[in-house]
């Protein structure tokens, strides 16, 4: 009997930073940085870098459920982002790098609000949690040099700043998850 894979569609600011966080967790096997939620259609970058297009830099998620669960996945991405800042992750300021679930089916929207129910009453931030729980639209991938970017790229500065410590935040909370480096 074969599990089918599913997909989890994620935004947690930058894509090269949420993609460096899940494609070390078994269970994911493919991960890919795009566009998602904005009305233009083929956006690039560029575009969704302005802010005008209402699309926000998200990462889709291939994963077998039978490995890791939705649930799983949404616990990593609540505890390696700030899922209380308001169209913003660190220095990046936007919509297009606001929090964001982008539900792939009645399940995963109920999953979704109730992880978020869970985290809130748990009190794990001192501010309430904004992370948009939404229906999936259209996904565009990002231009290929954003894809693997962090893995093709690690000194670089944004990069060398910023992933570290996310990465460091995931082997601490989230060891017995990680791919064999």
């Amino acid at each position: 009997m074969t599990t089918e894979r599913e997909i989890a569609t994620l935004a947690g600011g930058c894509f090269w930073c949420v993609e460096a966080v899940f494609d070390r967790l078994k269970g994911v096997e493919a991960v890919a940085s795009g566009y998602m939620g904005g009305e233009t259609v083929n956006p690039t970058y560029e575009q969704v870098c302005t802010g005008r297009t209402g699309h926000a830099e998200v990462i889709q998620v291939a994963f077998d459920p039978s490995m890791i669960g939705f649930g799983d996945l949404l616990d990593v991405f609540l505890t390696t982002h700030d899922p209380t800042t308001l169209n913003r992750q660190g220095n990046d300021v936007g919509t297009q790098y606001r929090s964001a679930i982008f539900y792939h089916s009645s399940e995963q929207e109920r999953i979704a609000r109730e992880k978020i129910a869970e985290w809130t009453a748990a009190g794990y931030f001192p501010r309430p949690i904004v992370t948009e729980v939404t229906a999936a639209t259209t996904f565009y991938p990002a231009e290929g040099y954003h894809q693997n970017y962090y893995a093709e790229n690690p000194a670089q500065p944004y990069c060398n700043a910023v992933i570290p410590p996310k990465l460091k935040k995931l082997r601490e909370k989230f060891a017995d998850r990680l791919k064999a480096e």
